[in-house]
């Protein structure tokens, strides 16, 4: 199995109402040389973390103690510039499951598809509503139902559908990558091919 399984995910929220972070913002280039997806988390976004000398910069929400969970609440265009799949890698290793926001990069927005995080497209009037509630109550709970293809605000009760093709939404529930697809249709491939008259 490539990652966790996702069907319903309950948890609080973490904010960053910033638009248009790029990828090298989520993970800074001079942490690209690992090949294996293991301690990304620790440098997710490290320069806004982290000053120079390695203190944590405490205004930062991921340095917030007020704030947790498992969803990434993000502003508009999150994700552009390259399309490096480690931005995921350091969101998914930090321990976030989901990434609400009113618009991806589609490459950003594959990546996530391929390691497990769930990018969660709202309307901009939604992710709003989404900020709100978080600033009025850092502890708000939110529902991603993903059979529903549903995001709830819990407190409030409201809700909006988003997108994920058939194919991907099925990867997600098994925990699967493109290639464990594939190996879990190796019965089905074998018997096609040794069937085909060519």
């Amino acid at each position: 199995m490539a990652y966790d399984k996702f069907n319903i995910l309950n948890t609080s929220a973490v904010p960053l109402n910033i638009d248009n972070v790029d990828t090298d913002q989520i993970i800074p280039a001079r942490f690209l040389k690992a090949t294996e997806r293991k301690g990304f988390g620790e440098n997710l976004f490290k320069d806004w973390r982290y000053n120079p000398d390695d203190t944590t910069i405490d205004s930062f929400p991921l340095n917030n103690k007020i704030y947790n969970g498992k969803i990434l609440v993000a502003g508009k265009n999150f994700g552009c510039g390259s399309s490096r799949e480690h931005a995921v890698w350091a969101i998914y290793d930090y321990g976030f499951r989901a990434v609400v926001s009113s618009f991806f990069a589609d490459i950003f927005k594959n990546n996530c598809l391929n390691i497990g995080v769930l990018p969660v497209q709202v309307s901009e009037e939604f992710l709003i509503d989404i900020f709100f509630q978080i600033d009025t109550d850092p502890k708000s709970n939110f529902e991603i139902n993903l059979e529903i293809q549903e995001f709830k605000i819990i407190e409030t009760g409201k809700s909006e559908k988003f997108n994920i093709s058939s194919y991907k939404k099925s990867n997600m529930s098994n925990g699967f990558d493109d290639i464990d697809y594939l190996i879990n249709k190796k019965q089905e491939i074998s018997k096609f091919a040794n069937n085909s008259p060519y």
